[in-house]
């Protein structure tokens, strides 16, 4: 079966409040995704974001981003009164997100919901069924909190090691914080869970992502400290990167702390197998973030300052990947096999199954072969026109060198009457591949204003990019569905079943 979808985050939704949330405009764009005949709905993680504002460095990997909580819904709900939410400045442009305005006033808004909650049993239920993870990340953020946002291993000694006695003393002192933070989540798991329905309600599935690293001031490094290469005051003694490229001359310092496999293989990689079987639930599709990693990993020495004098060190490989396989069979998985590939990551990638992903932004920049070239795809695997980490398609046809368009306009059979995106987005339709995702910046036409994220840079420009209202409607939904039939990627029927999905 042939499918194909449309990437877009939902920070980018349009909608009130200054970013894209859970709400209206959410079910509002499934019911777009619909009408288009289009099968998936990608997305990036739902976690908090963190440094940079990225969604790919947050506190915790199992917590919901309290940013996507709609307010007009808590309105609704009489936890919010209208006179809650004016006279607050949420952004200056409805087409850039304000992280900062967010920071400020989210948490505000949020706390008179809290106030105005009376369902002490419902929540009571939710810790209960959620306490694996959310106890710690509860209070995590209470103590956070106390000591000014500073990381936990900045904290109070017994803190930063989880003495029993502080840990214990820590929860009574903090209670009513805790148990806020707790309410948070329930209303975003709350939400998310209505949106995930009403997708599949329509025929939609969802396709997630699950980060491959932590970042070192996150939950999950602070209670499970023996996973990570650490030393014996908890400080990282290697942290992960990207050597030097073509892009960067430096290569990319991520920083997050790298993980221990030969401990976590000990007992089967059991973290690993929580961690994607919780986003399992969350998703219909888990994309498996820098798939590379699980072969070979770039290590840098922590007090480097560069990622030039790091080394690649041996993954987990098959090793992990039976596991997860085995303790995770109903989950289905897409590799993202991007950046620096090798024979091994590529035998990697092919013996797990999964499907690699092809993305026709990076086919035509000179006249070498090119494993991008749709002539050259498998049918396992996912043909995209971009995606969040690199320039939209409008950029590389405004800014690519002039025989790199002219090799691209031949290939892909391009005219001026069909527009030189949309005839991109024709080539994705008319590969072999699978699955087709459009990255929404690529449907709207949107120039280099709208990509979502340039790896390596931390300027307040990343993750801000939002549709505007009314960007998306009938007509192009119309047009989208008439090329989405034209090579046989329409849903069968309207009763399709998400698990009668293509296995990607």
């Amino acid at each position: 079966m042939r499918a194909s979808g449309i990437l877009m985050h939902i920070t980018s939704l349009p909608g009130n409040y200054g970013v894209g949330t859970m709400g209206r405009e959410a079910h509002r764009f499934v019911d777009f995704l619909k009408a288009a005949g289009q099968s998936c709905w990608q997305i990036l993680p739902l976690t908090p974001t963190g440094y940079g504002d990225s969604p790919y460095q947050s506190c915790s990997a199992f917590a919901g981003n309290p940013y996507l909580i709609d307010l007009d819904l808590l309105v609704d709900q009489g936890l919010l009164q209208p006179e809650d939410l004016s006279g607050i400045q949420w952004n200056e442009s409805e087409e850039r997100v304000d992280f900062g305005q967010l920071y400020r006033h989210r948490s505000t808004v949020l706390k008179k919901a809290y106030d105005r909650f009376t369902g002490e049993a419902v929540l009571d239920r939710f810790c209960k069924d959620n306490s694996s993870w959310l106890a710690d990340f509860s209070l995590f953020m209470a103590l956070k909190a106390k000591f000014g946002g500073k990381p936990w291993y900045q904290w109070d000694r017994p803190l930063k090691f989880r003495d029993p006695k502080a840990m214990w003393q820590a929860r009574q002192e903090l209670k009513d914080q805790i148990r806020f933070y707790s309410f948070i989540q329930y209303l975003f798991f709350t939400q998310w869970t209505a949106l995930r329905d009403y997708a599949h309600e329509n025929g939609i599935s969802i396709i997630g992502d699950v980060p491959i690293y932590v970042p070192y001031d996150s939950v999950e490094v602070w209670s499970s400290p023996e996973y990570f290469q650490l030393d014996q005051e908890l400080a990282p003694t290697a942290v992960a990167g990207c050597p030097p490229d073509a892009f960067t001359a430096d290569g990319q310092l991520w920083g997050n702390p790298l993980y221990r496999w030969d401990r976590l293989a000990q007992d089967g990689y059991s973290w690993w197998l929580v961690r994607l079987g919780a986003a399992g639930k969350l998703y219909d599709t888990i994309r498996m973030d820098h798939f590379r990693g699980f072969q070979a990993y770039w290590s840098v020495p922590a007090e480097d300052t560069t990622a030039r004098g790091g080394k690649w060190i041996e993954g987990p490989g098959m090793d992990f990947i039976h596991a997860v396989k085995e303790g995770l069979p109903h989950i289905r998985f897409i590799a993202e096999d991007l950046g620096f590939l090798t024979q091994e990551v590529l035998d990697l990638r092919d013996a797990s199954g999964y499907p690699g992903m092809k993305v026709l932004g990076f086919a035509f920049d000179s006249r070498e072969p090119s494993e991008y070239l749709p002539h050259t795809y498998p049918r396992n695997s996912v043909c995209y026109t971009g995606t969040h980490d690199n320039m939209t398609m409008r950029q590389w046809f405004d800014t690519a060198d002039a025989d790199a368009v002219a090799y691209a306009t031949d290939y892909m059979c391009l005219t001026d009457r069909e527009g030189l995106v949309w005839g991109t987005i024709r080539t994705a339709m008319s590969s072999v591949s699978d699955w087709a995702i459009v990255q929404m910046q690529d449907l709207l036409d949107l120039g280099g204003f709208a990509r979502m994220n340039f790896p390596g840079r931390c300027d307040g420009n990343n993750w801000v990019w939002r549709a505007k209202a009314g960007a998306y409607g009938p007509d192009l939904a119309r047009k989208l569905r008439d090329l989405t039939a034209l090579y046989c990627r329409l849903p069968k029927n309207k009763n399709d079943k998400i698990a009668d999905d293509p296995a990607i």
